[in-house]
């Protein structure tokens, strides 16, 4: 391939022979064939331009019309660029596969995203994957009426070519081909969920999309970062992401974090930067939006114009920039990195508007005072920034007051010009700044920012961030990514007399437990005798030896003896089911107690006994309502003490709602996962099968338990289930094995939860 910059001389007879060569009576074609031959000329080898009109003749022949055709002449020499000549015929290929099959109208989004895509897949090999891919695409998705030869053209792949170069702008060849094979084995199907998969507005294309591609995701640090706002700046908000992926990079209306009354909106992914990490990134962006939540007042809009608007914003964001570095020196770096740095004269006021460019240098020399521009005006204003903040923290109002006199100031001719300067003016970890104005003509009722943010914490359900969790679709055999949310909070507290009264009612049972008990304690420092080398001596063994000395007999060397400790290295984890149907009653329904009362009775009864033993346990429980509202009750913590405050919690214990439990299993995987103990239990408690009324077919989540059982398996740790229902041997061992006791008579359960934790430990 040449590297020619500049296109040859082409001679009016080779320009037509090559024209007639090309065997197009097309007339769109006449207007942009002598370019793109000169083009094709000055990047390919002859042999190269004998392909290219070959393939070009092939692509007029075929009758698509002339987009085709013109998409190849055009982009074709832009592609041999990135991959090599070398690569026409498997293009070529595949565009014959195409137009033999019943997808000849995706021959044109093919053409016109080659280029963009060979760019992102210069590297060899990687332009043939994704052709492959493309192909293998086409096949599973395309329909037949007999089963042997495709007669309905495949729903998703003309929108999946049309996205592929903001695809692989996110994600490499490996995560775009996950992607795919995900859509196929879903929605191949289903013609319009496959469309919406492939067009990157579902929710499932967007949760793999982020799965797959590469940076630092918000959804896996959700968590870190509410906890960031909450520890650092006392705010409490639902973080949103909205997915930059998908939409098209337009520079005149860029997408910026924002804050609104659903929550504080965040880009789902975001790639390091040149020494600054993702994570800082949103720190920044997180910060900078408590900033203006803590220091920023809502100002008029109606007088103000654009431009006059846009320098407010610009002081404002600058005074907020101070104040916290003012707080958090650290964060003076971060900021510095992600700062644009403008050069001066950079813009060309003949053509462009320079509003932007002018006040991000100005933004930038408020930040760190070392731009180094020359520029009058630029210093007064700096100067005249710092004496405002020299003794205090400012106002809103003071920066309107400065930016207007700035903008007084500076005001330009050219910026009124219709088309703006965007290099490098784009501070994007600062909002849009949309909170920040209010104007008359709307109603008091507006949403504002102050006004809807809440008076205090206790106004809102106190509960941490939602935790994200996979979930097996046994239908398409693969994990939904993040598909449910699991919010955790400590269990409200009741009257711990009540459990005390459940404990007395089973005195004789606990005094025969506690005889086990007593065998089963662990003895911490046990006696190694007859040794020969030891920490202490043992005397019994040492006058023996003595007297056999004296008595001419060889005495035994041992004499010695160390010490070794015989504890149990276990922690337990004891989950609850706390669904509606622990309310039943016990027996045929004319009983006196309930499934639930029951359950607290046993649980106490074996949290005494494991308090006996000196064994660090845990207590939860869960129920569900739908997959977005998965909750996990702490009851008590491994290393808090069993005592009144626990058995406040247990004597609240309600039945609600639906059994989704395989993330509350995944759940308290993560806590048991971080306790150094050799040996790891996860008991269950359950009366039902897996079920939830978002799911009619509760097969599902039988499935998805079982694979939640697995998956603790490879972490170590150990499940055991302990079930109440009568018919749960039709699916509980499917779900845990040999790993199950099934009680017939619930009324035993205060008996057998006890001994069937010490037979698992002894």
């Amino acid at each position: 391939m040449r590297g020619s910059e500049t296109p040859p001389a082409l001679s009016a007879d080779r320009l037509a022979a090559c024209r007639a060569r090309l065997d197009c009576r097309l007339p769109q074609v006449d207007g942009v064939f002598a370019d793109c031959l000169r083009e094709a000329i000055a990047v390919l080898t002859p042999a190269g331009v004998d392909a290219y009109l070959d393939c070009a003749r092939f692509l007029g022949r075929i009758g698509r019309g002339a987009e085709p055709l013109l998409a190849f002449l055009e982009e074709w020499p832009a592609v041999a660029r990135c991959v090599g000549e070398e690569s026409l015929p498997a293009v070529v290929a595949t565009l014959q596969r195409l137009h033999k099959s019943p997808n000849g109208k995706a021959i044109a989004p093919f053409l016109q995203s080659l280029a963009a895509v060979s760019r992102r897949l210069a590297a060899g090999g990687q332009l043939q994957r994704y052709l492959d891919l493309t192909l293998r695409l086409m096949e599973r998705t395309s329909g037949s009426i007999h089963g042997i030869h495709q007669t309905f053209a495949s729903p998703g792949l003309p929108d999946f070519l049309v996205q592929a170069p903001t695809l692989l702008a996110g994600l490499s060849i490996a995560g775009l081909t996950n992607w795919v094979d995900f859509g196929v084995r879903n929605y191949a199907s289903h013609p319009e969920r496959q469309r919406d998969y492939f067009r990157l507005q579902s929710a499932d294309s967007r949760a793999v999309f982020q799965r797959e591609r590469h940076g630092t995701l918000l959804v896996d640090h959700e968590r870190l970062l509410e906890l960031y706002l909450r520890g650092l700046w006392g705010e409490q908000a639902q973080l949103v992401p909205y997915a930059v992926a998908s939409e098209a990079a337009n520079p005149a209306s860029p997408v910026q974090p924002y804050d609104d009354a659903d929550g504080i909106r965040l880009p789902d992914v975001l790639d390091d930067a040149p020494g600054v990490s993702g994570i800082d990134r949103y720190r920044a962006a997180l910060a900078h939006i408590a900033g203006h939540r803590r220091w920023s007042t809502p100002l008029f809009a109606d007088n103000l114009s654009p431009m006059q608007r846009l320098a407010v914003e610009t002081f404002e964001d600058s005074r907020i920039d101070t104040l916290i570095v003012r707080r958090y020196p650290g964060m003076r770096r971060i900021f510095g990195a992600l700062h644009p740095r403008p050069v001066a004269g950079a813009c060309d006021p003949q053509r462009f508007s320079c509003l932007r460019h002018r006040l991000v240098m100005l933004s930038r020399a408020l930040l760190d005072g070392e731009h180094g521009d020359s520029d009058g005006d630029l210093r007064e204003f700096v100067a005249r920034f710092r004496q405002a903040l020299a003794d205090g923290e400012a106002s809103s109002l003071a920066m309107s007051e400065l930016a207007l006199a700035y903008v007084a100031r500076t005001r330009r001719q050219s910026d009124q010009l219709p088309e703006l300067y965007f290099t490098d003016t784009l501070v994007d970890y600062r909002d849009d700044n949309r909170h920040l104005w209010r104007f008359h003509e709307l109603s008091d009722d507006e949403e504002m920012f102050v006004e809807n943010r809440p008076a205090s914490a206790s106004a809102e359900i106190h509960r941490l961030p939602p935790h994200h969790y996979p979930e097996w679709d046994d239908h398409s055999q693969s994990y939904r990514p993040d598909w449910v949310s699991l919010y955790e909070s400590l269990h409200p507290s009741g009257d711990a007399a009540l459990i005390d009264r459940l404990l007395d009612r089973h005195a004789a049972l606990a005094r025969r437990l506690k005889r086990l008990l007593d065998i089963l304690k662990p003895q911490d420092r046990v006696r190694q005798r007859f040794q020969e080398d030891g920490s202490d001596l043992d005397l019994d063994v040492a006058v023996r030896s003595l007297i056999d000395c004296r008595s001419g007999v060889t005495p035994d060397p041992r004499i010695n003896m160390n010490h070794r400790s015989n504890g149990r290295n276990l922690t337990v984890l004891l989950l609850l089911d706390l669904s509606e149907s622990l309310a039943d009653k016990v027996g045929s329904g004319d009983g006196e107690q309930t499934v639930l009362e029951l359950s607290q009775e046993a649980v106490s009864l074996l949290a005494w006994s494991i308090d006996q033993l000196g064994d660090p346990f845990a207590i939860a429980g869960f129920h569900s309502d739908t997959r977005h509202d998965v909750r996990y009750l702490h009851l008590k913590g491994s290393s808090e003490p069993w005592g009144d405050a626990v058995k406040q919690r247990l004597a609240a214990m309600q039945a609600g709602y639906s059994t989704r439990i395989g993330a509350a299993l995944r759940h308290a995987a993560h806590y048991l996962a971080a306790q150094r103990a050799e040996k790891k239990l996860l008991l269950v408690l359950t009366d039902g099968q897996p079920s939830d009324v978002d799911v009619p077919d509760g097969r599902l989540l039988i499935e998805d338990a079982r694979k939640a059982v697995g998956e603790l398996d490879r972490q170590g740790i150990f499940s055991y289930c302990i079930s109440l229902d009568a018919k749960a041997d039709d699916y509980v061992a499917h779900i845990f094995g040999h790993r199950h006791s099934v009680i017939d008579r619930i009324e035993r359960l205060p008996q057998r939860l006890p001994e069937l934790f010490m037979a698992l430990t002894r």
